[in-house]
């Protein structure tokens, strides 16, 4: 998850956003306060997220699973290539070649009276069993390389099935089949008729178990979070969003992800997507955007419930609990960490999403100005409480004033928020309308700073990019919205010059302490880890560089 992962439909999430509200509307977060001693419900934590908790994070690089994965995975390849090829090229030669008197004193016992030959040992269980391994995992490593995974290579059909996120997903599980033949390969191994030197389940039956156990969890969760469908909308740039209700013992964190099931569509493949709603928002929700076949299927159930605006606004579709079309079933299993998760830990942050990979950041956006307005509301309080107790008392020594004041200790950890959306379409901006104009509005302690930059107009100095800059200016002063996003925040043109922000940054922040967080295509995960690292030798201003998978 991530991005919306991972890896296809699973970029994290990993592809994957939150509850867009009419520019219209402001955003009241929910935030209702627990009864006391009222109890609390369970939360089902998955491995990795609770791992991510412990202090292994510190040493084991949880956060880089997929990239793990991929190593593990070129291990396996060169491993079996050697394997195999021992086998082929020397040990299978020379029990052939053996003599007849060696023969009949050390292997009669194993195969035979009559010697075998080069076919036969190949042809026996041993034999058969590793070439169907062999078989099995060249088909799964092939169908999970990028070209075959995101649809890059175009073949004929029926071939065509072999392309895609589907075939990826389906093909892994025959590791099913591997892990059973490599069992009974292991068993028939040659030479050894001991079973206490037949060791090869014993290897395999503590990660079998472990997995087996993470996937019955992950059964047990989905039959306990009942959700229910809200709200369905399908917006430019093939994004659909979708806000659910959130079950009361799913607790997480802003910037986790959480898996997604829709029978409708499949009811055996589970994809990742960033959760996109506050932690104090009473919904769930997600942003899909259409990346391969299973959430192009995804995009075109919900599209047959769906229903134009009575705007008649063209190209937004949408559905509710009021829709007469029945909305399909979904299942969720999380949340599950990602590295977005660790804000928290920073003074300041910078959060840049490319594209789609703005979905995990605007969580944190969310809950960020949940949390001052929140602290709006406590000055308010103490505020009124103090005028209170002087009009009554006279003196800020009264039982109900010093109740109150530790409360004005409350301040926000996080200082400031820097977030850069990085997009190459126009209609992007229509995701997260709400959420830009709300922070644009509500954020009086300017704490977050949003800016949106447009790559797809004309690069930054040409002719036409000034002119539509100047229009641009003169439509902000005079309505407050801007003319490209339809909201309250600037929009730029062309990319952002990355030495300047963090230039600007290191100024403003002196020898502070700033999570970078980022998620989007691996180039420019390149371009600012170099730059974190590039500022971090200059000054005492400090860099911390996270990525999400894409």
């Amino acid at each position: 998850m991530h991005a919306a992962m991972a890896i296809g439909d699973t970029s994290f999430t990993k592809g994957h956003i939150s509850q867009l509200q009419s520019s219209s509307k402001l955003y009241k977060p929910s935030s209702k306060p627990e009864p006391t001693g009222a109890k609390k419900e369970k939360s089902y934590t998955n491995t990795i997220t609770w791992l991510r908790s412990t202090k292994l994070s510190y040493v084991v690089p949880f956060d880089d699973n997929i990239n793990f994965h991929k190593t593990i995975a070129g291990a396996i390849v060169i491993g079996v290539i050697l394997h195999v090829g021992d086998h082929l090229a020397c040990d299978f030669p020379r029990l052939v070649r053996v003599s007849e008197a060696d023969y009949q004193k050390y292997l009669k016992g194993v195969f035979g009276a009559n010697k075998p030959s080069y076919i036969d040992i190949v042809k026996g269980i041993e034999g058969v069993t590793g070439i169907l391994m062999v078989v099995l995992m060249a088909i799964a490593f092939t169908l999970a390389t990028k070209w075959f995974r995101r649809n890059l290579i175009k073949l004929p059909k029926p071939f065509s099935r072999l392309t895609g996120f589907n075939a990826f997903w389906y093909s892994h599980h025959l590791f099913v089949i591997v892990y059973v033949l490599l069992i009974i390969h292991g068993v028939k191994m040659y030479l050894v008729r001991k079973w206490q030197y037949e060791t090869t389940w014993m290897y395999l039956a503590v990660p079998i178990l472990l997995y087996a156990s993470e996937r019955t969890l992950r059964l047990f969760r989905s039959g306990l979070y009942t959700v229910r469908l809200i709200k369905v909308a399908i917006y430019p740039g093939n994004v659909l969003t979708l806000q659910m209700s959130k079950p009361p013992q799913f607790r997480y964190k802003s910037g986790q992800y959480m898996f997604v099931q829709c029978s409708a569509v499949s009811p055996f493949e589970w994809h990742p997507f960033s959760i996109t709603s506050a932690p104090g928002d009473d919904f769930l929700s997600v942003h899909i955007r259409q990346l391969g076949d299973w959430t192009q299927e995804l995009k075109r159930v919900f599209s047959e419930a769906c229903e134009p605006p009575v705007s008649g606004r063209s190209g937004l579709l949408r559905a509710d609990e009021t829709t007469k079309k029945s909305l399909p079933k979904l299942k969720i299993d999380g949340p599950y960490g990602a590295p977005a998760q660790d804000y928290k830990k920073y003074d300041v942050l910078l959060l840049v999403g490319l594209g789609i990979g703005a979905t995990p950041f605007i969580s944190i956006l969310k809950d960020l100005l949940n949390n001052i307005i929140k602290m709006e509301e406590l000055a308010d309080s103490v505020s009124e409480t103090s005028r209170a107790s002087d009009v009554s008392v006279g003196s800020t020594d009264s039982p109900s004033f010093n109740k109150i004041a530790p409360k004005r200790k409350k301040t926000l950890k996080t200082t400031n928020a820097y977030f850069y959306w990085v997009t190459r379409e126009q209609g992007s901006f229509d995701w997260f309308k709400g959420v830009m104009n709300e922070v644009a509005e509500l954020d009086q302690r300017g704490v977050i700073e949003m800016h949106n930059y447009l790559t797809s107009v004309y690069e930054e100095g040409d002719a036409r990019s000034a002119l539509i800059t100047m229009v641009q200016a003169l439509n902000h002063a005079k309505n407050g919205v801007d003319i490209v996003s339809g909201t309250r925040v600037r929009t730029h043109f062309a990319r952002p010059n990355w030495k300047k922000v963090f230039s600007k940054m290191c100024s403003k922040h002196y020898s502070g302490r700033i999570g970078v967080f980022y998620c989007g295509a691996p180039v420019l995960a390149k371009e600012l880890n170099k730059l974190c690292f590039e500022f971090n030798e200059k000054g005492p201003t400090k860099f911390e560089f996270h990525k999400e998978h894409f």
